[in-house]
C-alpha cells in the first residue's frame, strides 16, 4: 500500500518521520508513504471551490483540489490528513472534512483523517517518559496540572514546563521562533517515544488507524 500524508506543518512531518517507521514497518517493507507538511491549517473554501493560491501551501485552503487529485492518481491507495483540532468543535470538524471528500465522488480516494486535540503537542505529552528524558529540567508542576487531550493552549503548557521564560518568552519574540521552538521538540522528543505507551486518545486513534488502514491492504 502506497499512503500520501499530509501534516499542517514541519513539526508535525518531523514528528511523523520519526513515528511512521514505528506504526507501519520499515519504507518500503512493504508500504510506502510521502509526507507533505503545508504552511499552516487554514479554512475549507465555501462550496468546496479551491481558489486559494497554491504557492502559500495552506492545507485546507486546497483541501479538496487535492483529494480530487489524489483520486484520479494510480498508485496511490490512500490519503491520511493529520490536523490539530485547535478550539474547533472535533465532531463538526470531521464531518465537514468527511463532506469534502465525499464531494470527490466519483473519484474520492480512500482517506482517512486524524486529528490532534487540541494540538500535536498533546502527543509529547502522552508520553512524559520520552519528555522528561529529552528534557530532564521540566518543570514537572506544569506537566502534572495537565489533562490529557483538553482545550488548555497545549503548546503553550508544554513551554511553560520546558522553555526558557516559558510561552511568554515565545511569544514575545514573535514569529520565526514558535515555529523553530515546536520542530526542536519534534527533534528532541519524538525519537524517544513509545507509540505503544502514549496516553493521548487523539495519538492512539491515529496509531490504531494506521493500523489498520495498511491492515486493509493485506
Amino acid at each position: 500500500m502506497h499512503i500520501e500524508i499530509l501534516v499542517e506543518d514541519q513539526s508535525g512531518e518531523k514528528l511523523l518521520e520519526t513515528l511512521l517507521p514505528q506504526l507501519l514497518g520499515s519504507q518500503g517493507e512493504p508500504h510506502t508513504w510521502r509526507l507533505f507538511a503545508y504552511k499552516g491549517i487554514g479554512r475549507i473554501p465555501q462550496g468546496l471551490s479551491t481558489k486559494g493560491d497554491p504557492s502559500k501551501r495552506i492545507l485546507l485552503d486546497q483541501l479538496p483540489k487535492l483529494l480530487r487529485g489524489y483520486g484520479k492518481t494510480p498508485g496511490i491507495d490512500a490519503v491520511v490528513v493529520i490536523l490539530d483540532v485547535d478550539k474547533r468543535n472535533c465532531i463538526e470538524f470531521l464531518h465537514e472534512l468527511q463532506v469534502v471528500t465525499e464531494s470527490c465522488h466519483p473519484h474520492a480516494p480512500k482517506t482517512l483523517f486524524r486529528l490532534a486535540i487540541e494540538e500535536m503537542e498533546a502527543w509529547y505529552l502522552g508520553d512524559q517518559q520520552a519528555l522528561m528524558e529529552a528534557y530532564p529540567r521540566a518543570k514537572r508542576k506544569v506537566l502534572d496540572s495537565y489533562i490529557q487531550d483538553s482545550t488548555c493552549g497545549t503548546w503553550e503548557l508544554l513551554a511553560d514546563a520546558i522553555y526558557p521564560g516559558g510561552s511568554a518568552a515565545i511569544k514575545k519574540a514573535g514569529w520565526p521562533l514558535p515555529g523553530q521552538v515546536k520542530y526542536g521538540w519534534a527533534e528532541k522528543i519524538g525519537p524517544l517515544m513509545d507509540p505503544e505507551q502514549n496516553t493521548s486518545p487523539s495519538f492512539c486513534k491515529l496509531r490504531d488507524g494506521l493500523r489498520r488502514l495498511v491492515a486493509s491492504a493485506s
